[in-house]
């Protein structure tokens, strides 16, 4: 797929400044940045910033991922060392982690801290209500604190293409679609996912399915496993460390046939590595959630004294904020082109993608 179409490109056009800048809060950042030491003992730099992961973990090839990567490229354009006064993250093993990781950065003097994920919200809430000195921000969340940025994206318009996708490419005319927890975000790439193919073909019927979970591949490989076995031959996944299993079953039989017509979309990253098979490749395409530019930019206001406190900021198609992956070839030209007629219905207001089931 041409990077340069349908929003394809792979960096958020929020120039600091301007987007998130004009919106930032007023505030003084007047906390002492300065505190910390570096992992190797060196003087502490003056803005650190840090991440807590939710359950499915910083390799989950996905949305943790996504952030951590975010993070990393802050750190290397100032300079930072991992560790205190520097980056860092701690991983959640379980949701009974959330708050104790993130009071342990807090404490740690890291100046900003994220919070991955729509299950964090409370754990943020509670802990920013303590330290008042710390800013936090949640991914996929909102949170009604001064010291708490709330960042979200419209990830039904990135489903929503999708959704074109897979409707434009089956063969067999039955598409899946595995969620991971049915939460409101990841009930909005459901909904999106759902609208795609029903603007392209309004009598075909998505097989959804959620297994409850974003760190069990085992149930995604299940839930494919099932769906393939009863004729689907695409299957979009918006399931963290779950999906995993998905693109495991697709590997699997394209493994044992060659010419098995089986494929994954995947999400928030370019999952395509995550779908090779020797010289062949089961990733359609995927369904990018700029996470790592949102994080990096975030981080930008924070340290210029501009943090969005209190803000709810939401990212879409317009501003690339959300994007369909380089295809590699395995979308045609032709197909390539019909979506990027409905990306650009999209991003012109002609078309409104809702967010919610109805």
């Amino acid at each position: 797929m041409s990077k340069r179409r349908f929003g394809l490109a792979l960096s958020l056009v929020l120039a600091a400044g301007t987007v998130l800048g004009a919106c930032g809060s007023d505030k003084d950042n007047s906390k002492d940045s300065g505190k910390g030491s570096t992992s190797d003992g060196g003087k502490a730099s003056e803005f650190s910033v840090a991440m807590v992961t939710d359950v499915g973990g910083i390799d989950d090839k996905s949305f943790n991922q996504s952030a951590w990567k975010g993070i990393q490229e802050f750190g290397e354009e100032n300079s930072l060392k991992k560790g205190n006064g520097g980056f860092d993250y701690l991983q959640s093993q379980s949701d009974a982690d959330y708050t104790t990781n993130l009071n342990a950065l807090a404490r740690r003097d890291f100046n900003l801290v994220f919070g991955v994920g729509f299950l964090m919200e409370d754990a943020i809430d509670s802990i920013a209500s303590q330290q008042k000195d710390t800013e936090f921000a949640i991914i996929d969340g909102e949170v009604d604190q001064p010291n708490v940025a709330s960042i979200l994206f419209k990830e039904q318009e990135g489903a929503y293409l999708a959704g074109v996708a897979a409707a434009l490419m089956t063969k067999s005319d039955k598409i899946g679609f595995v969620g991971g927890m049915e939460i409101p975000v990841i009930e909005r790439f459901e909904v999106g996912f759902l609208e795609g193919v029903k603007a392209v073909k309004p009598d075909l019927k998505v097989d959804v399915q959620y297994t409850g979970a974003f760190d069990k591949a085992e149930l995604g490989k299940a839930a494919a496993n099932r769906m393939y076995s009863e004729g689907v031959d695409i299957i979009f996944h918006a399931a963290g460390g779950t999906g995993n299993g998905v693109f495991s079953e697709a590997k699997e039989r394209k493994s044992a046939d060659k010419d098995a017509y089986v494929w994954v979309i995947g999400v928030d990253s370019d999952q395509y590595d995550e779908g090779q098979v020797g010289d062949d490749n089961v990733t359609l395409t995927s369904m990018l959630k700029r996470v790592d530019n949102a994080v990096n930019d975030v981080a930008k206001l924070a340290k210029e004294g501009k943090f969005p406190g209190g803000e709810t900021k939401v990212y879409g198609l317009h501003d690339d904020g959300v994007a369909l992956a380089d295809s590699r070839g395995a979308i045609p030209e032709d197909v390539l082109s019909e979506i990027d007629k409905y990306a650009k219905d999209i991003a012109d207001g002609k078309v409104e993608v809702p967010g919610e089931k109805k």
